[in-house]
């Protein structure tokens, strides 16, 4: 069933991939694994829009047949979530000039299986909304994603919006997207740079959880 739920989804056959997502939980199988694999199999769509093998359009169906899929496994993850109460507080967004938001949506359904509040601010999300949001809910955790090179000065003005609004000392930022890494981290002034496996850790972690 591993490969075939992979396989499913990398050729976009979407009533396959619900189907054998439902197998998969009925089948007992730990639900954090399926989204793992979801999540390599978008990866793989990802890669083939990028040598030009998919087309936007295909992308995007990738893109709602995992939204779709996670509609059936967030009820799963929550039951294997270690904790239910909520344990921390996260305002996350794709910063201004980038609408890629698969990253983002898996790192929001992870987090809400493990306790966390998550608000979602969508996509091309300008600096001042970050700010607006961040003032509004006091999160423990700003999460931003950017899968573009553009979105890394996008990101460096939203942490020097936050600077300017004088709550940077108050939140912890995090930056997560396919182009990114520590160095661009520390060149957007963001605290840590996350993948998607280690980003639920991370955030965990700097809420002492």
């Amino acid at each position: 069933m591993d490969s075939e739920l992979f396989n499913a989804i990398v050729e976009l056959r979407e009533n396959d991939v619900l189907r054998l997502v439902k197998e998969a939980i009925e089948s007992g199988e730990d639900p954090l694994a399926i989204v793992e694999r979801c999540r390599e199999a978008v990866s793989v769509v990802g890669d083939r829009f990028a040598k030009n093998e998919y087309f936007l359009s295909e992308l995007f169906m990738a893109a709602e047949i995992f939204k779709e899929a996670m509609a059936i496994l967030e009820p799963e993850l929550r039951k294997h979530a270690s904790s239910d109460k909520k344990i921390g507080t996260v305002v996350i967004g794709t910063v201004s000039g980038d609408v890629h938001d698969v990253g983002k949506n898996i790192v929001i359904s992870m987090l809400r299986a493990n306790g966390f509040e998550v608000y979602d601010l969508g996509v091309d999300v300008p600096a001042e909304e970050f700010v607006k949001r961040v003032k509004e809910v006091k999160p423990d955790i700003l999460a931003m994603s950017g899968l573009v090179t553009i979105s890394w000065d996008s990101m460096k003005q939203t942490v020097e919006a936050i600077k300017k609004a004088g709550i940077r000392d108050k939140i912890k930022i995090l930056v997560g997207g396919g182009t990114l890494n520590e160095e661009i981290a520390q060149y957007v002034g963001a605290d840590a740079f996350a993948t998607l496996n280690d980003g639920v850790k991370l955030c965990k972690k700097w809420v002492g959880a």
